[in-house]
């Protein structure tokens, strides 16, 4: 079970300055535990010791940082079914997604440490005429400095992973923002994270609310800030984040194109799980499942079908599918966008009830564009069918959206596999799997209203160093 109570990590150190956040079980709607929260004045130290840290973070040896990436992973290992437990009582999240989540924790970190040994440069050709004859250039790649990053309440453990093991391996000292409905893991990474040879102030774990996390994104002292969450709150942090860079992973209302050449059995069984894992909150959950006329009428039986057979309950049980979504207010929201797509002449194909913060996975058909099911991000266990009779009228449907992250494509023609590469407009086309298919060494990101950047342990190495150009003249 969770501790009574979880202090905040300020430059390195735990503090329980209070016992001000109430982390509740989001099945029980019990409170779990207590956590301290940080005030601006906090936040403003953790900064001030990031700061501090950056000298010697730079000056850290690679095989330095692999050591400590190393150590996290083999204390995440030791350590992951109490991760996994503190997953499942404080997001909801199923047990058997709450493992699969820890196994990816490890992954990121693994993938982390190979990455801080390989951190190389260039040799550019300067001599590309007669007055740079003998002259040669070298490129290092140097951190970025002190980092602010934010992380969301649907892969606690995760999307934190991905923001905390790169800047570790580039070099950069941080503080981290955990989602406040979800603190539990962020502070755990900050347990195994203060066992190490960190330098002093390298790192702060500090829950807070949003209105009290300003500094996070407005302070120059912070070099880059990577946040994910809400399109809304991204773009506004974007906004107010003056000269540094910024990466937002943002929303999406992904899509999945079944062609009618598609392995039914296997194109349903993967739909399925990619539009109701963890209750279906996720970025790149499926949301839209655009079916050939050919096969649509199969399909969706095969959907409805499986739909019906998901088990609803306690997320602690073996066998749950479908948890609570993460609060009673998130479950009337997508009760309300369910109405709406049916009174505007979709059609229910099945569940739709809700109990408390418990959504029956939900299946629509033929919900018209301009409902919030279809245009916006559901953002739980909601998924809207629809037919088409040629394959470029389904790209063209999948790309009628604000939003941008990944899709997903049925097919066994290698020819319109490339053209959805070509013709998509999001950050991943995943040919014969769902949009919801991520593994932690590749590039992930979005365009539109999707966010900009990319994550991906090397990717966000990049972003968290810059180029360092240095000439040397040989006199002639």
């Amino acid at each position: 079970m969770l501790k009574e109570r979880y202090p905040y990590y300020l430059a390195n150190e735990p503090v329980q300055a209070n016992e001000d956040l109430e982390v509740t079980d989001k099945y029980s709607g019990e409170v779990a535990t207590r956590v301290a929260m940080a005030d601006a004045a906090t936040i403003d130290k953790a900064i001030a010791a990031s700061v501090d840290a950056a000298p010697a973070m730079a000056a850290l040896a690679p095989y330095e940082r692999q050591d400590i990436l190393n150590h996290c992973v083999e204390r995440f290992r030791e350590r992951f079914d109490e991760l996994a437990l503190a997953l499942c009582i404080e997001a909801g999240k199923p047990i058997k997604d709450a493992r699969g989540e820890v196994t990816r924790l490890i992954d990121t970190f693994r993938v982390a440490a190979e990455e801080a040994v390989r951190i190389d440069g260039e040799i550019p050709n300067l001599e590309i005429s007669a007055r740079a004859k003998g002259y040669r250039g070298f490129i290092k790649r140097v951190p970025i400095g002190p980092c602010s990053f934010i992380s969301p309440f649907n892969f606690p453990l995760n999307l934190a992973a991905h923001k905390v093991a790169p800047a570790i391996a580039a070099g950069c000292p941080f503080v981290l923002k955990p989602a406040s409905r979800t603190p539990i893991g962020a502070i755990i990474i900050g347990e195994v994270l203060a066992e190490t040879d960190l330098p002093k102030g390298a790192f702060s774990v500090l829950p807070c609310h949003r209105d009290g996390a300003d500094l996070f994104t407005e302070d120059d002292r912070l070099k880059l800030l990577s946040f994910t969450g809400s399109p809304a709150v991204g773009w506004d942090l974007k906004a107010r984040a003056g000269k540094k860079p910024v990466i937002l992973e943002l929303g999406g209302n992904a899509a999945c194109v079944v062609d009618e050449d598609a392995d039914l059995d296997d194109a349903a069984a993967r739909i399925i799980f990619g539009a109701f894992y963890q209750s279906g909150q996720s970025c790149i959950g499926v949301q839209r499942i655009l079916g050939h006329e050919k096969i649509y009428d199969e399909l969706r039986d095969r959907l409805v079908e499986k739909t019906q057979q998901l088990k609803m309950g306690d997320p602690k049980e073996e066998d749950t599918f479908i948890g609570p979504v993460i609060s009673e207010g998130e479950a009337r929201r997508l009760e309300d966008w369910i109405n709406e797509g049916v009174e505007k002449g979709g059609k229910l194909l099945c569940g739709g009830k809700r109990d408390g913060a418990m959504l029956a996975p939900t299946l629509l058909e033929n919900v018209p564009a301009g409902c919030s099911v279809v245009d916006d991000e559901a953002f739980g266990p909601v998924a809207v069918l629809e037919s088409f009779a040629d394959f470029d009228q389904a790209l063209a449907r999948v790309n009628d959206s604000v939003f941008g992250l990944q899709a997903g494509i049925f097919t066994r023609d290698i020819y319109k596999a490339q053209k959805a590469w070509d013709t998509l407009d999001v950050g991943g086309v995943i040919i014969g799997d769902v949009p919801s298919w991520r593994v932690d060494n590749m590039p992930y990101g979005g365009v539109k209203d999707s966010g900009l950047g990319r994550e991906g342990i090397r990717w966000a190495i990049n972003d968290m160093t810059e180029e360092r150009l240095m000439v040397i003249r040989t006199p002639q």
